[in-house]
């Protein structure tokens, strides 16, 4: 079974059972967790000192309510924070791409890593504020290049897994085809809570999990890893191509569909390719500010991602949506 690890100001905590409070009997399941004895600070040296997280496990301690512990990410800076591009059969559908589709990778700047309660903050300047649930990868082990990751491999390089949502400014992405600044801004990455540190066999399960985002309550995207097109192994192997990966670095896995941005139908596809650039987005921006779907000051993102059985689960992030500067909309 996977072990969930969870940071806080004060250090590390491993995530106890769900057991029923004594002083609830009866009552509905309670978190708690117990504090890990570590000097680990990053999470490449948590990774390195599990055997101080079996301990905690296993010491016995009542624990702590995990309501009552501020959890920052799991995940942190500096890393390297790399994500997949459209990686998902459903997103691919919603995007508009028919056939076959290349396997594409960008960064994103670690100064976007933000935890799992934190507000995302819309810039000023940004009107179209998107949300993408995805499973995160935390490496454990160095990825030089040219690695060919097989399944059976997937142990010997992968840690864990976190709950990532990646925020993204429409706007800035597309008319720049700007990946790295349109979803770098600080608080574009939330991650957490939980770091799950999965045990070898933990790795059978994994298109079981299933990723669940709603906005205010809404259902947004709901699919499990079976609809993923590269698959973590393959993608770590087209990756190590070109990049390096280290113990703590974070592989963004891709969204499914339900994205509040979806390509315009297919006539008005190619009318406005026979448009200026200017004059073109113009007109698309113009058609998807009459959009309830992109994120709003004052909404609250909630992102889960979990096996049915539980075996795997990754907690929930609660994320409200501020604008910069308390400046609405």
């Amino acid at each position: 079974m996977s072990t969930n690890v969870l940071r806080t100001a004060d250090g590390w905590w491993v995530v106890l059972p769900r057991a029923l409070d004594s002083a609830r009997a009866g009552g509905t399941p309670t978190e708690r967790a117990v504090p890990v004895d570590t000097k680990a600070v990053t999470t490449a040296e948590l990774i390195a000192d599990r055997g101080a997280v079996r301990e905690a496990a296993l010491s016995g301690e009542a624990g702590t309510p995990v309501s009552d512990l501020a959890a920052l990410s799991p995940v942190t800076t500096p890393c390297r924070v790399v994500a997949q591009m459209v990686n998902y059969r459903s997103h691919a559908r919603d995007s508009g791409f028919t056939g076959d589709i290349p396997p594409a990778f960008f960064r994103k700047a670690f100064g976007s890593v933000s935890g799992p309660g934190e507000a995302i903050v819309r810039p000023s300047h940004v009107r179209f504020l998107d949300y993408e649930i995805e499973l995160g990868l935390v490496m454990g082990a160095p990825l030089p290049i040219g690695t060919v990751v097989e399944e059976a491999d997937l142990p010997s390089y992968v840690a864990g897994l976190v709950v990532t949502n990646d925020v993204s400014a429409r706007e800035i992405q597309l008319t720049k085809t700007q990946f790295y600044e349109s979803k770098s801004y600080p608080t574009f990455t939330p991650t957490g809570p939980y770091l799950a540190l999965l045990e070898p066999e933990d790795f059978a399960h994994l298109l079981d999990l299933r990723l669940k985002l709603s906005v205010n309550g809404e259902p947004r995207q709901d699919r499990t890893l079976a609809d993923m097109i590269v698959r973590p192994a393959q993608a770590l192997t087209l990756l190590a191509r070109f990049q390096t990966l280290d113990p703590g670095d974070l592989l963004l896995t891709g969204t499914p569909g339900g994205t509040a941005l979806k390509a315009p139908p297919k006539p008005v596809e190619k009318i406005g390719a026979l448009l200026p650039p200017a004059v073109k987005w113009k007109a698309f921006f113009k058609s998807q500010a009459r959009n309830p779907r992109y994120l709003r000051h004052g909404d609250v993102v909630t992102a889960s991602i979990a096996t049915p059985d539980g075996r795997i689960d990754l907690g929930e992030q609660r994320t409200p949506v501020a604008d910069a500067h308390g400046e609405q909309r």
